[in-house]
């Protein structure tokens, strides 16, 4: 049995001839197209607020992209619930960001905690990306990842409500309390 593992390319060109359902949530992991779980209320209500934080303390200084494609390689388009990126006035209109251009990615997680833990954190590491959030909605604390090296993050530690977080990059701190809301 022979596997085809689908570019990035071939992606597009299938989207743009509407091949790939629309209605259908879809990231290109390593080379194979994975459907996403319908996001809840909860974990809608948590990447908003999120978003809405980073925007109104950084705006115009990075760009916020909410659930949108950020590019590995030529076989992984995943699309991170939230991504910090370094600030283009374009925001990012002629080609997706890739490692480079990444400060920081999150993944809110209710149902992907698994998905996002041994899928997501190797492939962001390989990217080298210098940091990376899971909010685990269920403990309602934060994963934070740092340190890439060799397709894995060296440093990872448990911030909980009352504790902060210093953002890569930017040197602000975000308390774990402003992710989850009121109490």
């Amino acid at each position: 049995m022979v596997k085809h593992l689908w570019t990035v390319d071939e992606v597009l060109r299938m989207e743009e001839k509407g091949i790939l359902p629309p209605d259908k949530r879809l990231e290109l992991i390593r080379g194979e197209l994975i459907e996403m779980s319908p996001i809840g209320s909860q974990h809608a209500a948590a990447v908003d607020r999120i978003q809405a934080f980073f925007i109104t303390q950084f705006a115009g200084r990075i760009n916020v992209r909410s659930q949108g494609p950020i590019q590995a390689d030529e076989y992984s388009v995943p699309e991170p619930d939230i991504a910090l990126l370094r600030f283009r006035e374009d925001f990012y209109e002629e080609k997706y960001p890739g490692p480079g251009d990444i400060l920081l990615v999150i993944e809110v997680a209710d149902t992907t905690l698994s998905f996002d833990r041994k899928v997501k954190a190797p492939l962001y590491a390989e990217m080298g990306i210098p940091e990376y959030w899971i909010v685990d909605l269920k403990k309602k604390c934060v994963e934070q990842y740092q340190q890439p090296e060799a397709g894995r993050y060296v440093v990872k530690q448990i911030r909980r409500r009352g504790e902060a977080m210093v953002l890569p990059g930017l040197g602000v701190e975000v308390e774990v309390d402003a992710i989850f809301g009121p109490k």
